[in-house]
């Protein structure tokens, strides 16, 4: 199997999205909801940005990489057109949905059977992944087929609706529910050309299904008798991050100030809900801290679409700089960031309890964990006396726990404090943040788990990065000691441990190595574990096993 570093991994996240999204749409027709309405059409931004950025991989490598053989741009080619059709898949879900509002009472839809429907969709969808990467010429097949089953599907309730049309009922609802069914049609139409994308990935050349078939008569009528899928194709051919972000400058050729060099601006666009939350933050923190955030240049709504335009941040990522700036820049770095960090707690913080919620955050998350790895779902077991309990039961004994814990104050926060949200521009000897839609006021115990556990991520493994990441871990994990004792935070270890736990879970679902995830996935675990044992309800006794934070 050929791969492709990173783009294989974006393929299989949107393969699993669109997958998703058919899910939600069969629980949304089946019970509609405004929670659900709102998570399948917000969610349609990040699939639309997954295959922009698919689309520039595939058209960067195919242009830049001069070693590839004809084999892996075929493939390439595939994934490209396959990613465009499943943001389609993707799309007529999301219309689905908004056509619901037009009947007059939502469970009209039920009248008509549309579970087979989805099972077919479903059924395909789930076999894209195997017959692409394992060149499975049958199940590239059995995806294709999908489009003459919906096609069929589609007849039968259309035929049904126009018969009742002409009854003079329910005309607005009778022509809703078409319009509904004329959608799933649609979605086999595109499983039609990824299945197809496949063939063409398999035999190098463009082949649509009805020739594909003429060719499986000609071969058989030549006298070959055994399975179809045994035949090695290539032997008859011969060959075989939500919102998007851009960043805005002048033309090439105009005449630029030396400032004007240095800086230009980054347009970002999304769902309406969430470019008016990171506006609020933004402006936030430019009240209370000038200069640590960027500076808004424009923003504009339209059709529950928003966009802004805001000022560029020179500098490098704080993962950038620790993997492989010199080590006298990394000390310098880490010392502004925690001498920022400190000033951000520091002014910010409000001497008032604050529950905190990192378990309800992991559970929250775990159907995307389970998506990407169903493998972590542990089931209960006995042996004698003894219990172990599922991994929901023990979640949920964890948040029971968790209820009687509280932050004795509040900060500023982040919100989603990940290395990569933290830029450091050594000239002006200064970090910014960014990325800021999720800052609130709640414990900063949720952005120092979150920084330490995204160093942790790092997916580099020999011992002299390893190494580096350990030593920032370590530091950082000492600042926030430090910062604990100096403000009386008797419970931090404890609460330290179930945000640990959440954040160790929950960075699985983006992990596809799953040995690494396993890791991941197993130090949760065995915090969760010790969250459980520990019920004599003092949390300023409970003890953070520190080894945790290392790898």
């Amino acid at each position: 199997m050929l791969t492709f570093e990173g783009l294989d991994e974006n393929f299989k996240f949107i393969v699993l999205e669109v997958e998703n999204q058919a899910r939600s749409t069969r629980r949304f027709l089946d019970e509609p909801t405004r929670k659900q309405h709102a998570k399948i059409t917000n969610r349609d931004d990040y699939i639309d940005n997954l295959k922009t950025i698919i689309e520039n991989k595939c058209y960067s490598r195919i242009h830049l990489d001069k070693s590839l053989d004809t084999n892996q741009i075929n493939r390439i080619r595939a994934i490209q057109v396959m990613c465009v059709n499943l943001e389609k898949i993707a799309d007529y879900f999301v219309n689905i949905v908004k056509q619901m509002r037009y009947l007059d009472d939502q469970s009209f839809i039920k009248k008509y059977d549309y579970d087979d429907m989805f099972d077919t969709i479903l059924d395909r969808l789930g076999s894209i992944l195997d017959a692409f990467r394992n060149e499975n010429m049958s199940k590239a097949l059995y995806i294709c087929k999908a489009e003459p089953l919906l096609d069929a599907a589609y007849k039968v309730h259309f035929d049904r609706i126009m018969n009742e049309i002409g009854l003079g009922r329910d005309a607005q609802s009778l022509i809703t529910a078409l319009f509904i069914f004329r959608y799933f049609e649609r979605v086999g139409d595109a499983l039609l050309n990824i299945g197809e994308a496949i063939i063409f990935s398999m035999l190098g050349e463009r082949i649509k299904i009805e020739q594909f078939e003429a060719l499986q008569q000609t071969l058989s009528k030549s006298g070959f008798s055994d399975s179809f899928a045994d035949i090695d194709f290539r032997a008859i051919w011969g060959t075989r991050s939500g919102c998007r972000i851009g960043k805005v400058e002048k033309r090439d050729g105009e005449e630029l100030s030396p400032e004007e060099r240095k800086q230009g601006s980054i347009y970002k666009e999304g769902s309406l809900e969430k470019i008016r939350k990171e506006r609020e933050s933004i402006n936030r923190w430019r009240r209370t801290f000038p200069g640590l955030v960027a500076e808004i240049y424009g923003f504009h709504e339209d059709n529950g679409k928003g966009a802004m335009l805001v000022e560029f941040l020179n500098g490098c990522t704080l993962d950038e700089l620790i993997l492989s700036g010199d080590d006298e820049y990394v000390r310098n770095a880490l010392f502004i960031f925690e001498s920022t960090v400190l000033e951000t707690w520091t002014t910010t913080l409000e001497k008032l309890p604050v529950r905190t919620n990192y378990i309800g955050q992991l559970m929250a998350r775990l159907d995307g964990v389970l998506q990407t790895h169903p493998e972590f779902r542990r089931m209960p077991k006995h042996l004698g006396d003894a219990e172990v309990l599922s991994s929901e039961d023990l979640l949920r004994r964890c948040a029971e726990l968790e209820r009687g814990l509280e932050a004795p104050f509040s900060v500023f926060i982040h919100g989603d404090f990940n290395i990569n949200n933290v830029v450091y521009n050594h000239e002006a000897q200064q970090v910014h943040y960014i990325d800021l839609y999720r800052s609130r006021d709640f414990d900063y115990i949720q952005d120092a788990s979150v920084f330490l556990v995204s160093n942790f991520r790092m997916p580099l493994f020999d011992q002299q990065h390893r190494e580096r990441i350990n030593n920032v871990i370590s530091q950082f994990h000492g600042f926030v000691k430090g910062f604990a004792r100096q403000h009386g935070d008797a419970t931090f270890q404890a609460r330290m441990a179930f945000a640990l736990a959440r954040s160790f879970y929950t960075s699985t679902r983006f992990e596809l190595n799953f040995g690494f995830a396993k890791e991941m996935y197993n130090r949760s675990l065995f915090l969760l574990e010790k969250i459980h044992q520990f019920d004599d309800g003092d949390w300023e006794r409970f003890a953070l096993p520190e080894d945790i934070l290392y790898y």
